[in-house]
């Protein structure tokens, strides 16, 4: 998966990520319940055309950037839990 940042800031982070909008809606849920973020959403400019652009805005709790790898930390466990729920059944 690739990030390219567009724009950083000291409290803002714009990206655009190579990702679905299953994976993008997932983040952007994260993102909202890291302690900090005041603003996380994304957009498409054209579903054929473009890829998703996240803007992350925060306060001065914590750093753009942290708040992503945190929100993407959680969803790597979340994906690894999910993983051994599946495992038990087969």
């Amino acid at each position: 998966m690739e990030i390219k940042i567009l724009e950083e800031k000291a409290r803002r982070l714009v990206f655009e990520i190579d990702a679905g909008h299953g994976f993008c809606n997932a983040l952007k849920s994260e993102l909202n319940q890291v302690k900090g973020i005041t603003v996380a959403t994304y957009s498409v400019d054209h579903p054929l055309t473009s890829k998703p652009k996240f803007v992350v805005e925060t306060d001065t709790v914590v750093a753009p950037k942290a708040a992503v790898k945190k929100a993407i930390d959680s969803l790597k466990k979340q994906a690894d839990s999910f993983r051994k729920e599946i495992k038990k059944i087969k």
